[in-house]
């Protein structure tokens, strides 16, 4: 009876945080965006993707912080990353043919690759240092500098190029709250209690940076919640937390993503979807793991301790699923199809699998 009830708040948890994200914490990073003129593409790596990936970043600060349940946040980043790259773009694929512009996904494939590559350079002795942490940050860094610059080097044209960034994330997650409510899953309180802590935007645009410091608080209150929940379960059922983290906390933290990367593609933005979720992992990489590394071993004066056990396995994993998915995309000549996205969604259910066999027979780990 603890462990379901345990289980309802945690699924309240993640609703919360996809509401608090899309409606208020997205809608201050947009005006924020639109004051400093960035272009859709730098927009896409960093607001966009701190307003899809704020879940992970925080729960991965949050775990750093407590002594003996490190390994929660990274095993919730690189498992939300596999997510995203069989499940969020495989269903995307599925429900409609896509058609990738090639120049913008050969650039983000290649940088997530460098990203697990240094993942996986980092892992093999369990130590994180503050020169490693600068390290994720200046790929990042570099990353962003590449994106403002790669149109000019390979011009292309963006999907559907009437709309902004900002006007077709809008437009989705319209159509999100549509899908959302006739689930039954928005709750009037709590649109009561939000609309009472937060600022209406519509009406007075400018207090933006109060309702982006108000979102700021609320989800790192609830992914504490989300973290302590997550625990309490891996205690209750006696498995080890780094399997809680890849696969419950990562879909939970995802599933948002999911629906509105779903509706994109149906919309025929299938580009936005699939840049998305490549964009978004290597931001989970590379500042979700990043940041909090650099501000642990700073604050601290020592190195992180990774449980690398079962992490680094998944790595190795992740790794293996983007060079999938670049195999398909490539042989397919970067059309795909349902076939394709049933592959990749198929894969994430063996990985499943795997990663729940690794929990209950550890000694199958290298």
């Amino acid at each position: 009876m603890n462990i379901l009830l345990s289980s309802i708040a945690l699924l309240i948890t993640f609703y919360l945080i996809a509401k608090v994200c899309d409606e208020y914490f997205v809608k201050s990073l947009e005006i924020i965006t639109e004051k400093l003129k960035i272009s859709d593409d730098v927009a896409g790596a960093t607001f966009m993707a701190i307003g899809s990936s704020a879940p992970e970043l925080f729960v991965a600060i949050i775990a750093l912080s407590q002594v003996g349940i490190e390994s929660v946040g990274t095993g919730t980043i690189v498992g939300s990353a596999i997510f995203n790259i069989l499940v969020i773009i495989g269903a995307s694929v599925w429900v409609t043919k896509t058609f990738l512009e090639w120049r913008p996904v050969v650039r983000d494939i290649g940088f997530y690759v460098l990203s697990l590559l240094v993942l996986i350079f980092t892992f093999f002795d369990g130590i994180i240092t503050t020169k490693e942490a600068l390290i994720y940050l200046g790929l990042y860094i570099f990353y962003i500098v590449t994106l403002s610059r790669w149109k000019n080097w390979f011009p292309y044209k963006n999907q559907r190029k009437d709309k902004s960034l900002i006007e077709k994330k809008q437009e989705i997650e319209s159509e999100l709250e549509k899908e959302l409510s006739i689930l039954g899953i928005i709750d009037k309180g709590t649109n009561i209690i939000f609309s009472l802590t937060f600022p209406n935007l519509q009406k007075h645009p400018r207090l933006y940076p109060i309702t982006f410091i108000i979102s700021i608080i609320y989800i790192a209150a609830i992914s504490w919640a989300m973290v302590e929940l997550g625990v309490h379960i891996a205690q209750a059922l006696h498995i080890p937390q780094a399997i809680i983290a890849l696969t419950v906390l990562a879909a939970g933290t995802s599933v948002p993503d999911l629906i509105s990367s779903v509706i994109a593609s149906k919309k025929g933005y299938g580009n936005m979807a699939v840049s998305n979720a490549v964009g978004s992992n290597t931001f989970d990489i590379l500042i979700g793991l990043g940041l909090p590394w650099l501000i642990y071993t700073l604050w601290h004066g020592k190195s992180v301790t990774v449980n690398n056990a079962n992490l680094l396995s998944s790595v190795v994993l992740l790794l293996s699923t983007v060079l999938l998915f670049a195999f398909i995309v490539i042989g397919k000549k970067f059309e795909l199809s349902r076939r394709e996205g049933l592959i990749l969604m198929i894969t994430y259910g063996l990985y499943l699998i795997f990663a729940i066999t690794l929990a209950l027979k550890p000694d199958l780990i290298p």
